[in-house]
């Protein structure tokens, strides 16, 4: 036990060792790894070894098991609809929903996310995998019918090494961002940019599956302006619709609004929702088989799904610089759409998600997938809300869902071969049908923040205009030039008395600015070309009693010296000897308050101040600053380290 001991302490110590690579200036005396140290180690980077010893089977396992059984039942028609996104065959999204789940169940921090396929990331799998093993690649030509006929088994076979290669790379750069602690990453993805990017993402899964939809045979086309080019081949291609697919497609897609608006109705009622995707696949597959649906009128059936699960294979290395820029944007999206949802769980439940913990388990999910052929995954809105309102507490309800699939992959899946891909393709239209009211948000936020409601039109038509991947980017660059554009643009203006109240008062000769945006070396300049400005407007108004007010000093000092009528006596000080003194207390609480001609240092000085109206605030810095000395000394003495 001891020598095993031992060996945990050296592997887990590895993380201290890492970081001192990176800060080697540290003392390393400080950077060891502690039995205490090393055990919070092992159970913040496996969380299933901290919750489930202690799992409350009384009160969790039976909605845990609900949950599980019905999200498992959802991820049956999904995976098989999403793997068509991906352009790999049906049964790769159920391995893709059932490898990747059990692996978040071992690492992963949110109770409630269900991972798995989700649409956004299918499409984005699919342009990469017909970019790279596109028809054309594979037409082979038949003496029979003098015709050019596509080779669909090596295609087929190639889009799946393709896919798990490009998975296989994302995952990889999930882990090494978690591992450097880059979880904060996702503040950059806005909430405005994220919907507009999945809105067109969505219209993208819409647009590719049209051709399953009405039967045909458009040509692939890459690059910007792909999604423009498509739509008008496919309608150029409407009078060559099979008429069989097309009411396939047409009766699926009613029925199922039909049983969504029943489920929705009947929500309050039932415990668990109607599983009307897998009622519409089992009745399809049936229609189809008893009326030969394929053989007498031309409807493309799902096909051959082999019983089992594959062997594990380690993804192609030579398609790994192919697919680099393709795998960041996948781990980007994946993690933002995961963390985004499980925050808001975690919110309403009272716990914490681990952010740079949620990139390695995600990463691990997709690496460790992509060795078994799965896609790339993330979290789905709609199966988890499924799995929240069935009653389902924990991470176990997950991995009994991938247990319902590795049950249907085993002895089932074979059941589906005729299975028509419109019902798929429709289903697909269908769950996107909560991703079109996103639209919405457009007129909300008009009223709110014109800024942001720029940022999310800006996203949806890059997204439609350049793709998923090149969009994604170009929508984060154009919202960081919105940034700068609000700290070049900020809203200035003085402050005075506060209308029908006694609160602040202003007084002749003082004035005070205050400026909407941090200061900074690209908004300096304006922001003191302003402040003379202002300063000119008003007369009889010394230097020494202009007092520049930064936007993060705004709450503070209404909160502080405002809600406590403070605020005119501190800022009236008509001996001159204490203005230095003053305005270093201004200082003190914001880095960015500067007198124009007589700047002063930013220490403060004003334990002798004798105004009424200072002493108190001073008073109070000096005893947070006591407490917060005494908490450091305790700590340093807990830890046996240095006080300073």
């Amino acid at each position: 036990r001891l020598r095993y001991f031992k060996v945990l302490k050296k592997i887990f110590s590895f993380k201290y060792h890492f970081l001192h690579l990176f800060l080697p200036s540290a003392d390393t005396k400080h950077i060891r790894c502690s039995g205490h140290q090393m055990k919070s180690c092992l159970l913040g980077t496996v969380p299933i070894l901290s919750w489930l010893p202690r799992y409350p089977i009384r009160e969790n396992a039976l909605g845990d098991l609900i949950s599980g059984i019905s999200v498992g039942i959802m991820q049956l028609p999904q995976g098989m609809a999403y793997a068509l996104l991906a352009s790999v065959p049906p049964v790769f999204g159920l391995y893709s929903s059932f490898y990747p789940v059990l692996i978040y169940f071992i690492f992963g921090t949110s109770k409630h996310i269900s991972v798995g396929t989700y649409a956004v990331m299918s499409v984005m799998i699919g342009g990469v995998t017909e970019r790279l093993a596109p028809d054309s690649k594979f037409m082979t030509w038949d003496n029979v019918t003098n015709t050019s006929i596509i080779d669909t088994v090596a295609r087929d076979d190639e889009r799946v090494r393709v896919a798990a290669a490009v998975t296989f790379v994302s995952g990889l750069f999930q882990i090494l961002l978690g591992l450097v602690q880059f979880g904060f990453v996702v503040t950059y993805l806005s909430e405005p940019l994220v919907r507009g990017y999945t809105t067109g993402a969505a219209i993208h899964v819409i647009v590719s599956q049209l051709k399953y939809t009405f039967g045909v045979n458009p040509v692939r086309h890459n690059g910007p302006l792909s999604l423009i080019y498509t739509v008008l081949e496919i309608c150029y291609l409407l009078p060559q619709s099979n008429i069989g697919t097309l009411v396939t497609s047409v009766i699926t897609i009613l029925g199922l609004i039909a049983a969504k608006e029943l489920n929705a109705f009947l929500g309050k009622k039932i415990p668990v929702p109607i599983p009307v995707e897998l009622i519409a696949i089992v009745i399809a597959t049936v229609i189809s088989w008893q009326f030969y649906l394929q053989q007498e009128y031309g409807v493309d059936v799902v096909g051959v799904i082999p019983s089992g699960l594959q062997p594990p294979v380690f993804p192609d290395t030579s398609v790994f610089g192919q697919v680099i820029g393709d795998g960041f944007a996948l781990s980007v999206v994946g993690y933002g759409i995961a963390i985004s949802l499980g925050r808001i769980f975690a919110l309403k439940y009272g716990y914490k998600v681990d952010s740079n913990q949620e990139l390695v388990a995600l990463g691990l999910s997709n690496s460790i997938g992509g060795i078994f052929q799965c896609f790339t995954v993330s979290c789905s809105m709609s199966r988890t809300m499924v799995q929240e309102s069935a009653g389902g507490k924990t991470q176990v309800a997950g991995a009994l869902s991938a247990v319902v699939i590795l049950f249907i992959t085993l002895w089932i899946g074979s059941l589906f071969e005729d299975l028509p891909k419109a019902v798929l393709a429709a289903i697909i239209h269908v769950n996107l049908h909560s991703m079109m009211k996103q639209f919405l948000d457009i007129p909300a936020l008009w009223k709110t923040n014109r800024v942001d409601m720029l940022v999310w039109v800006a996203t949806f038509i890059l997204t439609l205009l350049l793709n998923p991947d090149i969009g994604l980017a170009a929508s984060i660059g154009f919202s960081l030039l919105t940034v700068i554009f609000r700290t070049q643009l900020p809203k200035y203006s003085i402050l005075g008395q506060v209308p029908e109240t006694d609160i602040y008062k202003q007084v002749p000769g003082i004035l005070i600015f205050r400026s909407s945006a941090t200061l900074y070396f690209a908004n300096a300049e304006m922001y003191q070309e302003t402040l003379n400005s202002k300063k000119k407007k008003q007369p009889n108004t010394s230097c020494r009693r202009f007092r520049a007010i930064n936007s993060s000093f705004k709450n503070m000092i209404s909160d502080t010296l405002i809600a406590n009528q403070t605020c005119h006596q501190f800022t009236h000080h008509n001996c001159d000897r204490h203005c230095s003194q003053c305005h270093s207390l201004l200082s003190f609480f914001s880095p960015l308050s500067f007198c124009l001609k007589h700047p002063i240092p930013l220490a403060p000085t004003l334990s002798s101040c004798p105004s009424s109206s200072v002493t108190p605030l001073w008073g109070q810095w000096e005893d947070r600053q006591r407490e917060v000395g005494n908490r450091m000394t305790k700590d340093a003495e807990r830890e046996g380290t240095d006080t300073e």
